[in-house]
């Protein structure tokens, strides 16, 4: 197995009620069956423990207490993992894995299906891209596997199962190479070997998150071993699935989707949070999970829809001076979409024609990645006030950070960003400054004008590259001698800007 690089947690701050109340709780289910062993799921977890769960060191001991001084968190938690926790035990105990496992995104993700870390690691089981890419999480504009429950569930356990080869069947070695990387793992049994000591879990020199990580998910365990001992109340949880896989057989809009299978929008996009955008993606998956109670009527429903109900359709005509990026920007949607929806082989578009383009049926996608962006922007943050910074040419969040005075883990979480995110140009951040919408401390206006040297692209014009960079055509006109029209414009050539990076809209 090739090495792969650490996966860190979300790093939940456990007093944040955002955390444990920002999800809506599932709907009860079979109340009747609340109470029957033979009907609980946490029974059947108990059963398919295979961890030594006795050890009561001051590391598990230090966690246990924290989560046993705030039961409520736990419930909600606990509450939350209904839509998904039935599906991993199936999974965990169908390849023979101990079942304190399970309990692992209570760990890394709180079980929101949307956790993001400040190392850019997403979904329950806080995959970051190269990991989930190396186990064929794909990760477009309109989907991320990394979210898919029933696709990362299966990655992390092949990953777990692999660290756990890799250290001869030793699950706290695995757990803590899930989390620290195989290599750190390694290297530390090298040093302890050398020096003579201790290989086990215990006795290695890891990172301090790692450290609390592997004690975290056996308090964790020991906790729902026995919930009435720490004062903890598990959200009672039948021993059946909650969800049923329908193929949809294509693309086709989230809220519609909902509307066919009689729930909320909000509630089949916390079964499907992979899916970014108000459809699910053009080139698949086309699987969507339902209320497995929902799942019959919703195939019906989709059998008996029109293919052209599906999905709205715009019918838009060419402008002179349009792109097709700038079109699919306008539209929300992507180039490469575009072309593949009106049979393109290229971005050469002709005034005058028509495109087709996805159109959004509803007004409102609550957990959209676009509506969960708007909702943490626009929270009010006390003695604060928002500025919106257009991302400019060379802008990074580091400097951008400095200017306003703040930090740039603050900067990264009001804008559902990591730290090592890549910044667009033309994209909005908010901005949650003491200084008010005044610019940047420290700035004059010379300091905040940069010289840019740009590459056209293929299906570049100059009115796509002056919506880009904020200027018009007629200075880009005025800077480049010779531009005198988009006909000139070849890929490859070189153009000089002159760039606000403040560039606020």
């Amino acid at each position: 197995m090739d090495e792969l690089p650490p996966m860190p947690a979300a790093e939940p701050s456990l007093e944040d009620p955002e955390l444990a109340n920002g999800m809506a709780e599932p709907e009860p289910r079979n109340p009747d069956h609340a109470g029957q062993p033979d009907r609980d799921l946490w029974q059947r977890i108990r059963a398919g423990y295979g961890l030594d769960l006795n050890v009561d060191n001051d590391r598990v001991r230090a966690q246990r207490e924290w989560y046993a001084r705030h039961p409520s968190y736990f419930t909600r938690v606990t509450t939350r993992s209904e839509r998904y926790l039935h599906f991993i035990v199936e999974e965990a105990e169908a390849r023979d894995m101990p079942l304190e496992l399970v309990m692992l995104p209570v760990v890394e993700s709180a079980f929101d299906p949307f956790a993001y870390s400040h190392g850019r690691a997403a979904g329950p089981w806080q995959f970051i891209p190269s990991t989930g890419k190396y186990f064929g999480l794909d990760q477009t504009w309109w989907y991320d596997g990394r979210r898919d429950i029933k696709r990362s569930t299966r990655a992390a356990l092949d990953y777990l199962q692999k660290l756990s080869a890799r250290f001869d069947g030793d699950w706290l070695l695995a757990l803590a190479a899930y989390n620290a990387g195989g290599g750190t793992v390694s290297r530390a049994r090298r040093h302890n070997k050398e020096a003579g000591e201790p290989l086990d879990f215990w006795h290695l020199n890891l990172p301090r998150e790692t450290t609390a990580y592997v004690p975290k998910l056996l308090a964790v365990a020991q906790i729902v071993r026995e919930p009435e001992r720490y004062g903890v109340t598990l959200h009672p949880i039948d021993d059946e699935p909650y969800f049923a896989s329908v193929d949809v057989g294509g693309q086709i809009d989230l809220a519609q989707a909902a509307s066919l299978a009689g729930i909320s929008t909000e509630e089949l996009y916390l079964l499907n949070p992979a899916f970014n955008r108000w459809a699910t993606a053009p080139d698949g998956p086309t699987d969507l999970l339902v209320p497995v109670d929902q799942a019959d009527d919703f195939r019906e429903r989709l059998a008996a829809l029109p293919a052209e109900q599906r999905m709205r359709w715009l019918r838009y005509t060419i402008q002179r001076g349009d792109s097709l990026g700038l079109i699919a920007k306008r539209h929300r949607t992507t180039a490469a979409v575009l072309r593949d929806i009106n049979d393109l082989h290229g971005s050469t578009i002709i005034a005058g024609r028509t495109l087709l383009i996805p159109e959004p049926a509803a007004d409102q996608y609550a957990l959209s990645a676009d509506a969960r962006l708007a909702k943490q922007q626009g929270r009010e943050r006390d003695g604060r006030q928002r500025v919106d910074h257009r991302v400019a040419a060379g802008d990074t969040l580091w400097e951008l950070a400095r200017s306003y005075d703040v930090s740039v883990r603050a900067l990264a979480r009001w804008n559902n960003m990591a730290p090592g995110d890549p910044l667009r140009v033309g994209q909005t951040l908010a901005v949650w400054t003491e200084n008010g919408p005044a610019a940047p401390a420290g700035a004059d206006r010379q300091e905040m004008i940069r010289k840019v040297r740009y590459s056209v692209r293929r299906g570049d014009s100059l009115y796509a590259i002056a919506d880009r960079f904020n200027v018009s055509v007629s200075q880009i006109r005025d800077w480049n001698n010779g531009v005198q029209g988009n006909r000139y414009l070849q890929p490859g050539d070189r153009l000089t800007l002159y760039v606000d990076v403040r560039s606020a809209p």
